[in-house]
């Protein structure tokens, strides 16, 4: 008997029959499903479809657009943006925790045991900190720490990055990045907003040391800090480079923290060689690398008096006839002579007779020349009249105003020190740079002597700290020369035209004796410039806060 119950009032065959042409049909069905696209299901009432990122329109709270951007591009599990934790207030310790704990006490302490690791668990949880602005909560400052960061999550950090109208600084310590995502982060930069001026990347190694591309000619970035990212001597070469070039020059980084790298002496010599033609940092630390007395000589070199190169020579000659024709065509009295004077210009184009075409210049404009040009001037070659003419006709280089909070100049007084931590040292924070336009530093006044032709020096630099290095007298006696001659050059120039050169000069805790007499000279010299503080502050506080 079959194991089916027969439908009554069916035959045998039939059953059979049926039963064939139904497994037939299940078959047909079957192979043509699984050539089709499966049929979509509906979810269930009450969940909705996946969306695409792209929809989403970033309403400027970032806890809200980063999580719904995360959850659109299918992340189940994300990190939160939470606020940026304060520190403790000040705790004042009583007597009662010079006695030993009660056993009630231990039971409580054994009994949290277990909170206190889930609460650990959650502080060590990747998070997004944020920084927000008292009164409307927007955000200022953006802190991720020991996290990898992936192109993903730049990309929806993208996104949701520019629509925060006030966003300053961007801290990114310890988040794996490669060159690749390096490439990517700076490529999202231009999109935030332009109020962004500052970025760490501190603890981020990269095997090609492609740092120097935030300091392209078109980033807007003011403070960059790379500590701890075991820079060499290549790497330094190309931030070198990207400071400044003959052709080439970054105008708007204040600070560069290097600190904490593995910055030798031809590396320290390629940033000296940046600082040549920079004039926009301020702010230069080099503190814990590798750099000895010839680094150090290279870096004192280049913030005195120093000697052109061939091609820079070259250059600056080309600039300064380029800046004569133009001062030439803008002089209503260019007019008056007709064609004679359109072929004398011609013939000063072709490097002939050109003293006296810039003598003719000199007179109709009335222009004064600067002091220490106007002395008595040794006979030279044709090239070096034209350098010496065109150089007394040219305006004071005009340098960038720089501010620094909570100071007088003018005075040499420093604000009452309401705290201990308020020390003698210029942080990147206190660097405020008024933009104004920038002269090629070649078009400064120049001195010839021997034939040679020395430029006045980096005077820009205000903040130089060389801490724990491998620095000895030799290199002492170097920035000994450099101070002297900034000090002399102080006292001879009013304090309202341009810059003065270094006002803070950090050379503890290297190769000598905080009793050698060169050093204490240097900080002699170096304490009256200090604008902050008036006395001399103490080594320890010094190691602890500028690197």
């Amino acid at each position: 008997m079959s194991s089916e119950a027969s439908a009554p009032g069916t035959s045998p065959r039939a059953q059979r029959l049926g039963a064939q042409k139904s497994s037939g049909t299940m078959s047909k069905k079957g192979d043509r499903g699984a050539k089709e696209k499966p049929v979509a299901i509906l979810p269930p009432v009450g969940e909705e479809e996946p969306k695409n990122p792209e929809e989403y329109q970033c309403t400027g709270v970032l806890e809200t657009d980063f999580a719904e951007l995360c959850t659109r591009s299918g992340y189940t599990d994300f990190p939160k943006v939470v606020p940026r934790p304060r520190p403790h207030p000040n705790f004042f310790p009583s007597a009662s925790l010079s006695e030993k704990p009660t056993l009630e006490e231990q039971r409580l302490s054994a009994s949290c045991s277990i909170n206190s690791l889930e609460s650990k668990y959650v502080f060590f949880r990747p998070t997004i900190q944020v920084e927000q602005d008292a009164d409307d909560k927007t955000v200022k400052e953006i802190y991720i720490r020991g996290w990898k960061v992936e192109d993903r999550i730049l990309g929806i950090f993208s996104k949701c990055l520019p629509a925060l109208s006030q966003l300053q600084a961007i801290y990114l310590w310890k988040v794996g990045l490669t060159d690749k995502t390096l490439t990517t982060f700076i490529a999202l930069l231009p999109l935030c907003s332009s109020t962004l001026r500052k970025v760490s990347l501190e603890g981020n190694p990269l095997p090609e040391q492609s740092y120097h591309k935030l300091m392209a000619q078109d980033s807007t970035i003011a403070h960059l800090s790379l500590r701890n990212n075991n820079i060499d001597d290549h790497g330094a070469q190309l931030l070198g480079q990207a400071l400044s070039t003959l052709r080439s020059c970054n105008r708007t980084l204040v600070s560069l923290n290097l600190g904490f790298n593995h910055i030798g002496d031809n590396g320290a010599g390629y940033i000296a060689d940046g600082l040549r033609l920079n004039r926009s940092l301020l702010w230069l630390s080099l503190a814990h690398n590798r750099i000895h007395d010839k680094g150090a000589l290279k870096l004192a070199e280049v913030l005195g008096p120093f000697e052109l190169t061939h091609t820079e020579v070259v250059e600056r000659r080309r600039l300064l006839l380029e800046k004569g024709t133009q001062e030439r065509s803008r002089s209503p009295s260019s007019s008056r002579h007709g064609d004679p004077k359109t072929d004398r210009d011609k013939i000063q184009l072709m490097g002939a007779s050109t003293v006296t075409a810039v003598e003719k210049t000199d007179k109709t404009q009335s222009v004064k020349t600067p002091k220490g040009l106007g002395k008595k001037k040794e006979k030279a070659g044709v090239g070096e009249e034209v350098s010496e003419a065109c150089t007394s006709v040219l305006p004071a280089l005009p340098a960038p105003e720089v501010t620094i909070p909570e100071q007088k100049l003018s005075k040499g007084k420093g604000p009452k020190m309401g705290t201990k931590e308020k020390r003698s040292i210029l942080t990147e924070s206190e660097l405020v740079v008024e933009a104004t336009e920038m002269v090629n530093p070649l078009l400064e006044p120049v001195e010839h002597r021997d034939g040679k032709v020395f430029m006045p020096g980096n005077k820009v630099l205000l903040h130089l700290n060389l801490l724990r290095n491998h620095i000895t007298e030799v290199g002492l006696e170097g920035f000994l020369t450099v101070v002297q001659y900034q000090s002399q050059f102080a006292k001879a120039k009013s304090p309202s035209k341009g810059p003065m050169g270094l006002l803070w000069l950090s050379l503890a805790k290297n190769s000598f004796s905080l009793q050698s007499p060169v050093y204490t000279k240097i900080q002699e010299l170096m304490l009256p410039r200090d604008p902050i503080s008036k006395a001399k502050p103490r080594e320890e506080e010094v190691a602890a806060f500028s690197t």
